[in-house]
């Protein structure tokens, strides 16, 4: 801006030049008031300065804080059989499961979650992460094909989660069985007793009606009901008792998908008071800004400028 207002003013005092003698043009301009015009200058460049520093935001007076992450993991086991596929409630098991997951993994956003889908066997879709997006995506696509083999083998998807948990946690874990508990077999409930004692706390939520609902399947591009060896309808209902003593072998709650808000929040309330693992230890810097400051010099700058003219206070002219 200065470089620009001295070629500028050389310019005009070379074209000044070419009208006569400078000094018969300076006495016919008396009331222009050259110290004005750099006093103008001066202002000017001040203001573009002062708003130009408030533009880069300065920071000072900084201090360094330490943070420690705390967590606990979570596995979150869905039951993909083909019972999910029930009615019973709306639009069916399995999807509702589905929302009701990506909703509570929403909610337990700072702990630690993995994904583990199971029917007759089990299935690691995610592993222990802080990545909640990646859970949410992966239990969007969750669907009965998934599953290799039929059935509803709870004890393996608990097995599944103690070898995946991180190995070097002795904290206590958090396994969440979304189920219609369609399972007979002894074997969960010894297993769920089992990892107990080892610190990991089973909470299960029953997902369907007891009054229970039939199983659409596709047969030649129509929807039928699965049927029994004798070609009768299938009717599955959600066994209540038994995700109860899965619950209470697993020192944890038993829950129904239907009180959905209070599931979530009751379940929050019991993780939230478990004892943390403390980890990825992270440092970071704490700024104050003074922008305000500067910009406020860098306004009033220009205001002076602007309310500045370029004539002398008092002139007389010389031709009366």
């Amino acid at each position: 801006m200065v470089l620009v207002y001295f070629l500028g003013l050389y310019l005009w005092k070379k074209k000044r030049s070419t009208f006569g003698n400078e000094d018969l043009i300076d006495r016919l301009l008396p009331s222009l008031s050259q110290w004005k015009k750099r006093l103008k200058l001066v202002f000017l460049c001040l203001s573009v300065l002062f708003l130009v520093i408030a533009w880069a935001n300065p920071q000072w007076g900084y201090k360094k804080e330490s943070v420690k992450v705390k967590s606990t993991e979570v596995f979150i086991a869905l039951d993909i059989s083909l019972s999910m596929l029930s009615e019973d409630i709306s639009p069916n098991r399995l999807e509702r499961a589905k929302r009701f997951t990506q909703r509570l993994a929403q909610n337990l956003r700072g702990e630690k979650i993995g994904l583990i889908l199971f029917a007759g066997s089990a299935y690691l879709q995610v592993p222990i992460t802080n990545d909640i997006a990646a859970v949410q995506l992966f239990l969007k696509s969750a669907s009965t094909s998934m599953a290799g083999t039929q059935g509803t083998n709870i004890a393996e998807a608990i097995q599944f989660a103690e070898e995946s948990y991180t190995k070097d946690n002795k904290y206590k874990k958090a396994l969440i069985i979304m189920t219609d508990g369609e399972n007979h077999e002894e074997e969960a409930l010894e297993k769920a007793r089992e990892v107990a004692q080892k610190g990991i706390i089973i909470h299960t939520i029953g997902v369907g009606t007891s009054e229970g609902g039939y199983i659409p399947v596709m047969e030649r591009g129509k929807t039928q009901y699965k049927k029994d060896e004798l070609n009768r309808p299938i009717k599955t209902a959600l066994n209540i008792q038994m995700l109860k003593d899965l619950a209470t072998a697993g020192n944890g709650k038993s829950y129904l998908i239907s009180d959905e808000d209070k599931v979530i929040e009751s379940i929050q309330s019991e993780i939230s008071r478990m004892e943390k693992i403390e980890s990825d230890e992270q440092s970071f810097t704490d700024y104050n800004s003074y922008f305000q400051y500067f910009l406020f010099f860098g306004i009033l700058f220009f205001i002076i400028e602007y309310l500045l003219n370029n004539r002398k206070r008092e002139f007389r002219n010389e031709f009366e």
